[in-house]
């Protein structure tokens, strides 16, 4: 059997924790941060966990995470 190739879009996106799910980023912190307030940046920093809904697609394009 061929190995199955990850999601390289995925990839640059999630990454597993110690406990089997996956955390990402939050979006909006790209451009247009001029009109966004301190404090919305500032909480846009944390690192969130991957809804549970979504762990399994996400389980499906990292299959070797």
């Amino acid at each position: 059997m061929p190995k199955i190739k990850s999601n390289s879009g995925a990839a640059k996106r999630f990454k597993r924790t110690a406990g089997g799910g996956f955390k990402r980023a939050q979006s909006h912190k790209r451009h247009i941060l001029t009109k966004k307030s301190t404090k919305r940046k500032r909480q846009l920093r944390s690192i969130l966990q991957v809804n549970s809904a979504d762990t399994a697609s996400v389980r499906q394009m990292l299959p070797y995470s």
